[in-house]
């Protein structure tokens, strides 16, 4: 997994450490593999054949096998730790909102997970990102809304 993270500017106008995750923004590359679709698989049990079965899925409209879209969430809480370590701060998931899986990843594909804090709900201490991935064709396969609380 590679990882880049771009800082904002200024965050002037609150000392709240969830503040300054606004306007930050990381990407997250992964490779989508055999051992990440079946581990997927035993884990949630989600073994639908579309997923694990080779020959069922060369039936399928797609022709081959396709990742579990869930697995892309896991990819994107990936990238929402790696951003949420650069604070002082502890949070927790509050989840995804807006899920779409707007096209199909398969076995091998390298996906790039985009995560960027886009608000700050202050009375709440709760931030909103956009979550976008996009396979190694720059073509969007799926975007999410993910929301992150401080434990109060």
């Amino acid at each position: 997994m590679s990882v880049s993270s771009r800082e904002p500017g200024s965050s002037v106008g609150s000392d709240d450490p969830l503040y300054a995750l606004v306007g930050r923004s990381i990407e997250v590359q992964r490779t989508v593999t055999e051992r990440d679709i079946l581990g997927f698989a035993e884990l949630t049990g989600d073994f639908a054949p579309h997923h694990v079965d080779e020959e069922f899925a060369a039936r399928s409209p797609y022709g081959r096998r396709i990742a579990h879209g869930v697995l892309l969430l896991g990819y994107a809480s990936a990238a929402s730790s790696e951003l949420s370590a650069q604070i002082d701060q502890q949070v927790v998931s509050l989840g995804y909102d807006r899920i779409r899986f707007i096209k199909p990843v398969f076995l091998g594909d390298t996906v790039t997970v985009r995560y960027e804090v886009t608000d700050f709900e202050a009375a709440k201490r709760r931030t909103s990102a956009r979550v976008e991935i996009k396979n190694q064709d720059g073509q969007l396969v799926a975007v999410a809304t993910h929301l992150l609380q401080a434990p109060s």
